[in-house]
């Protein structure tokens, strides 16, 4: 099968394409194979409001679900088995692409519950316990970067086990981020761990950013404030691009990491489908096109891109100055940044949380008396 034009150029230029997105019918009919084949796809990413859609809308869980209802299984551990045993099958489907990066690629991620995402110790039990659960090297396990989130990371990275930072929004946050993986990775070397075994991403979210701050520039309704429309979400982006580079390409203290075996956490471009249906459908990923990056992409921003992205190269490149004075101008015309990451951050754990409430409810509902 012919690999698409288009995301064959996303992959040249230093980009791994990620699907966002697993179901088990994906997994079944062959659909993740196929994407792998003719789209550059190279890992997946879910979240819990992935599984909800995929489980609620589908009768492919229904014979594991009912085994599971007739065994007595209690919900929390019923959903946690469905969504490991699917993420263990897409583990093994790219287990070949994990491979032949060394490790880099060919990656599946899980989340840890997030209703404990401000619970730092239970949010590092669950992550061992996702990791033994699945036991595939190539999974990486999903944790906010919530300030809750910070010693859990180093802990679990202390503990060998890859980690997916998500729900990052800030610049701020993504320099706590980087410094908390890299902490976990010199407490892992003083305990003796392989460091070229453990993998990070850090995932930057897009579109939220610009559908928040838009929504606030809408209100004060200036023609300085309506200028800046869609344009503060990759000026962010490109900015966390630029600190990646100041902490892994020219840093002493991760360079000392390198040397031992240390592996970089690259940059994951994450929430790339526009949610104003006025920008172009593809502009989330194409404006984001950098070495040593991931981009995690829903299946119809990834086929809007095979059909009709342009890739030009690093899009990225040189572009932090005039990134700076876009925030810089986004401030002056009355958006309290501050309080926008404190708000996507806030809405984005409560959003996954009621998923997955909404997953046990439905298996709660399901195992009750007739």
């Amino acid at each position: 099968m012919t690999q698409n034009r288009v995301l064959s150029a996303l992959s040249a230029a230093g980009v791994s394409v990620w699907l966002d997105d697993l179901s088990r019918d994906l997994l079944m009919s062959g659909g993740l194979q196929r994407l792998i084949d003719s789209r550059s796809v190279v890992g997946v990413t879910t979240n819990p409001s992935i599984f909800q859609k995929a489980i609620l809308h589908s009768d492919a869980y229904s014979q594991q679900l009912a085994r599971l209802t007739e065994a007595g299984v209690d919900a929390d551990s019923a959903i946690r088995t469905v969504i490991t045993d699917d993420v263990r099958t897409a583990c093994d489907v790219l287990r070949p692409h994990w491979e032949a990066s060394n490790g880099a690629d060919g990656r599946v991620s899980v989340e840890v519950d997030p209703r404990l995402a401000h619970d730092a110790e239970a949010t590092v039990q669950q992550a061992a316990e996702l990791w033994s659960i699945v036991d595939r090297p190539n999974l990486f396990i999903k944790i906010p970067a919530t300030t809750a989130g910070m010693p859990a990371i180093t802990a679990a990275v202390a503990e060998g086990i890859s980690v997916n930072v998500t729900l990052i929004f800030s610049v701020e946050r993504h320099g706590q981020v980087m410094d908390a993986y890299l902490s976990g990775l010199e407490a892992a070397h003083r305990a003796g761990r392989n460091l070229t075994e453990i993998h990070s991403v850090a995932s930057l979210f897009v579109s939220r950013v610009d559908a928040e701050i838009d929504r606030r520039l809408m209100a004060i309704g200036t023609d300085a404030a309506m200028a800046l429309h869609g344009t503060a979400a990759i000026a962010n982006a490109r900015l966390a691009y630029a600190a990646y580079q100041e902490v892994f390409e020219a840093g002493s203290r991760y360079a000392a990491l390198r040397n031992i075996g240390g592996n970089a956490q690259r940059p994951l471009w994450a929430s790339t489908a526009v949610k104003n249906p006025a920008y172009p459908d593809t502009m989330y990923v194409t404006e984001l096109v950098a070495p040593n990056t991931v981009s995690t992409i829903p299946n119809r921003t990834l086929e809007a891109v095979a059909d009709h992205g342009v890739i030009s190269g690093d899009s990225i490149a040189g572009t932090a100055a005039h990134s700076r004075q876009v925030l810089e101008d986004v401030g002056a015309v009355g958006v309290d940044l501050a309080d926008v990451f404190a708000v996507l951050e806030h809405d984005g754990v409560a959003s996954f949380a009621d998923s997955w409430r909404r997953l046990l409810d439905a298996y709660d509902a399901s195992t009750a008396p007739t």
